[in-house]
């Protein structure tokens, strides 16, 4: 009974999740209008170098955990680290999150390494990635801020408006304070409570796996392979704005905040962001005049076919990389 109640939270609710939000946000929406839209507003051309770029940050990725296993004396060649990568976003598809544990416990058993080693290395990669997304929302925001008061007004009553007025602001950095404040207590109290003890164990395994990024060897590449992959995961979306005549003009600041929201997206337990990620793009493209809100209302027909068509290609190329790299594995290893 409770193997099967954990199968149900770990594959069950994600599942469901993207169902809600994918019937959600298109319960109102005018299919023959979005299949209009992208008849007449597309340029498909402009997504062979999304695909391309996408390639790349796949293979940055693999670079950069490359540095990490040598650090721990693991060191398979680039192409299985490549393929497990690629793997890895093909089983997320169907499995959320199980994509990571794949991909350790292939590299684990290909070197013959401890898989609890080899997930500690995966342990700092991921959290290298929230600590690169928190980063990203904090610069974004203040960036962003005047088209935000913007929009903001224009939801309000005409008058001046702010995001430091808004409550949701103030609410998340309450949540952020205790957040902080929690983590310290837990640490300085002296708690004997099991599931307390479990979650500071927990913390501090987080904490050893990215301040050993620090210490290793390479650091120096580790933050530049960082770079290119976020960069890449920017151009992307970036350079797939140029292929919608609605939205070829938004420009740098507003395709980051679409980004920032998509990536904060890609953290809710869906399957490859099925849902998720359409509801953040969608969201984003509203705040810059793309449709509207609420999301539900049916002016969204633009807004909703930049955001499934891009998800839907990028899903496209997991697929089609997941599968060479499931035929490589079977073939060279």
């Amino acid at each position: 009974m409770k193997k099967i109640l954990s199968l149900l939270i770990k594959y069950g609710i994600p599942i469901a999740i993207s169902a809600a939000l994918a019937w959600f946000l298109s319960k109102n929406v005018d299919w023959s209008a979005i299949k209009k839209s992208l008849q007449q507003d597309v340029n498909y051309w402009w997504f062979v170098p999304v695909v391309v770029v996408s390639v790349f940050s796949h293979v940055f990725r693999a670079m950069r955990w490359r540095l990490q296993l040598r650090a721990l004396d693991i060191k398979p060649p680039l192409r299985a680290l490549v393929c497990s990568i690629f793997g890895t976003y093909f089983v997320n598809l169907l499995f959320p999150r199980l994509g990571e544990v794949w991909r350790c416990g292939y590299i684990a058993r290909r070197e013959k390494a401890p898989f609890t080693t080899v997930v500690g290395s995966m342990v700092g990669d991921r959290l290298s990635d929230t600590v690169t997304v928190a980063l990203l929302t904090v610069v974004t925001f203040f960036l962003a801020t005047p088209e935000m008061n913007k929009f903001l007004a224009s939801r309000g009553d005409g008058g001046d408006a702010s995001i430091f007025t808004a409550w949701w602001f103030w609410l998340v950095v309450a949540l952020g304070v205790l957040g902080v404040a929690f983590v310290w207590w837990l640490f300085k109290a002296d708690v004997s409570n099991k599931l307390l003890l479990k979650l500071r164990d927990m913390v501090k395994n987080l904490w050893d796996g990215f301040a050993a990024i620090g210490k290793m060897e390479g650091k120096w590449m580790f933050l530049l392979y960082t770079l290119l992959i976020w960069g890449c995961y920017f151009m992307q979306l970036y350079i797939a704005t140029f292929a919608f005549s609605f939205t070829a003009h938004l420009g740098v600041i507003p395709v980051l905040v679409l980004f920032v929201l998509s990536s904060i997206g890609m953290a809710v337990p869906t399957n490859g962001g099925l849902g998720a990620w359409q509801f953040a793009i969608i969201f984003g493209l509203a705040i810059y005049g793309v449709g509207s809100l609420p999301l539900s209302t049916p002016f969204n027909e633009q807004a909703s076919a930049f955001a499934w068509l891009v998800w839907g290609i990028q899903t496209l190329l997991l697929i089609v990389l997941g599968i060479y790299a499931f035929l490589t594995i079977k073939l060279k290893d």
